[in-house]
């Protein structure tokens, strides 16, 4: 069906009952679903418990009662097979919860959102408590931190020229590959670890704890923002909710890291809820955003584009993110843009990117291999992002007067096309990791239910699998070669499958799903979008 009203719908609970919802099929069972996040937050906070092993850091000596919590090292020394076991359960659980919980919404359960909101914030506390996992990107940040706090530019020196030259007690403790790569941080991300370093002194277990709150608080606050958005219907809180703060592929991507992929977005969506009412303010926040990481810029193409018929909005919105953007990269950390752009020329393992490049590197130099796969992925983006642009749902953000056309509203137009660019630029770039997908996540838990969410749940899930194990360090040889496997042959198929399902969306965007969310068609007022936007049918 396609809906005729520009306006959002109204919030209605037609059908939607949380006292009389009762699910008829195990696999749209709200408690099912519930169930398995809280099991892959459960194993994953175990995993770390257990103390440093193949998949959990090791940070040192402890010397005061601050989380990160674990067993002492050499405790239970624990099997490397055992702990990679858990957190691949703890990942492919905590999807397959995330999508029964997706049934149950669309089969008609209406959650408390704020009941929901407090489980994942509970979740995503505990996950905070035992040590990161899989990857030590943290261990990097505190290097960068520290060598701030020694008066140097991180953005023009790297860890490993300091650990060759002196023992250094936070240092001794980063992890290889990226020892001798400066910084690709934006300034306020910089100034988060030189923070750290300050709060933790020279102790790497107390800077990884205050690295891991810059991770959590950014988060919980970010996707607080998603839930405003939605403000005044229940159903979509309750949407915004559960593929945001309560989402176990978010929490194990993000926190359970403590990537600071967080930092920017928590700006980001800041400067969402300022559209209707103030570009200037709205300006600020993508500048601060792009402080903090550079990428989260396709949000602010996305804001541009949303002001595009009003000239004097778009000069506010452009002149509030040149503040920001020109203090911090022009005046406090002019090295920084440059080395930030450098991110954009390395090709992950886990991405489809991947086995085109070995494969052109058997014919051609590596550089030129390199060139070559960065023009199909440049190429593959804008013609992904026309594809998307043409088959997203339109759904206008709550809080649009009646009568008003959605396709005119700055914050509709944003947070879609936001949407839009975030995904094309994920599924096609070249250097992709599941932490990055929360740039996506948050403007698709606003807009409505549609097949990009099962299509990102299919992205994020074995590409976070790729990397478990994820660190540089020695594994036994059978672990070694399973986890390679998963890493550079099946995620990289799912990658491109990934496209082939847009691409196929795209081209029969009525075609039935193979596992629809729901048997029968909605009526408007109770789907709350269309299933597709008119010029699509």
């Amino acid at each position: 069906m396609t809906a005729v009203s520009g306006r959002s719908p109204k919030p209605t609970t037609k059908g939607r009952s949380t006292r009389t919802y009762t699910p008829t099929l195990w696999y749209r069972h709200h408690r099912v679903g519930l169930a398995g996040i809280v099991g892959a937050t459960f194993l994953t906070v175990l995993t770390g418990f257990l103390g440093p092993s193949a998949v959990t850091l090791t940070l040192g000596p402890r010397k005061t009662f601050l989380p990160p919590w674990y067993l002492p090292a050499g405790v239970l020394h624990p099997n490397e097979w055992l702990v990679t076991a858990m957190i691949w359960v703890a990942v492919i659980l905590g999807a397959l919860g995330l999508l029964v919980c997706l049934f149950a919404l669309a089969d008609g359960w209406l959650p408390s959102w704020k009941r929901l909101f407090s489980l994942g914030s509970g979740l995503s506390v505990a996950t905070i408590l035992v040590p990161p996992l899989t990857s030590a990107d943290v261990l990097m940040y505190a290097a960068y931190g520290r060598l701030q706090a020694l008066g140097r530019d991180p953005y023009e020196i790297t860890p490993a020229e300091v650990i060759r030259g002196q023992f250094d007690p936070v240092m001794k403790w980063v992890e290889f590959p990226w020892t001798d790569t400066p910084s690709v941080y934006g300034p306020i991300t910089s100034w988060t670890q030189l923070a750290a370093n300050t709060l933790g002194g020279e102790n790497m277990h107390d800077i990884v704890f205050w690295l891991q709150m810059f991770a959590l608080i950014p988060f919980v606050i970010a996707c607080a923002g998603a839930v405003a958005l939605t403000h005044g219907d229940p159903a979509r809180q309750a949407r915004a909710t559960l593929l945001t703060i309560a989402n176990p592929c978010l929490i194990w991507a993000v926190l359970a890291g403590a990537h600071n992929e967080a930092l920017s977005v928590m700006f980001a969506v800041c400067g969402l809820l300022m559209m209707r009412k103030n570009p200037f303010l709205a300006g600020i926040g993508i500048g601060l955003a792009g402080c903090a990481k550079l990428s989260i810029g396709i949000w602010g193409l996305a804001m541009l584009w949303a002001y595009r018929r009003e000239p004097k909005k778009a000069l506010l919105l452009c002149l509030g993110t040149a503040i920001p953007m020109g203090l911090a990269y022009v005046l406090w950390a002019p090295t920084a843009f440059f080395q930030v752009l450098r991110n954009g020329s390395y090709v992950s393992v886990g991405s489809w990117a991947n086995p085109v490049f070995r494969f052109l590197d058997v014919f051609m130099d590596g550089t030129a291999a390199k060139i070559v796969v960065g023009v199909i992925a440049y190429v593959g983006l804008v013609v992904i992002a026309w594809m998307l642009s043409k088959i997203v749902p339109w759904t206008a953000v709550p809080g649009l007067p009646d009568g008003a056309d959605l396709r005119l509203d700055p914050l509709t137009i944003a947070v879609r096309t936001s949407l839009v660019l975030s995904v094309a630029w994920l599924v096609t770039s070249m250097y992709t990791l599941s932490w990055y997908d929360l740039i996506a996540w948050i403007p698709l838990s606003v807009l409505a239910a549609s097949k990009l969410d099962k299509i990102m749940l299919m992205r994020i899930a074995p590409l976070s699998l790729a990397y478990v194990p994820g660190r540089a360090i020695d594994y036994g040889a059978a672990l070694e070669f399973t986890s390679v496997r998963i890493r550079d042959t099946i995620s990289p198929i799912i990658q491109m499958l990934v496209l082939l399902a847009i691409v196929l969306w795209w081209k029969k965007p009525d075609r039935p799903e193979l596992f629809p969310f729901r048997k029968e068609s909605r009526p408007v007022a109770d789907s709350l979008a269309t299933d597709h936007p008119p010029h699509a049918r």
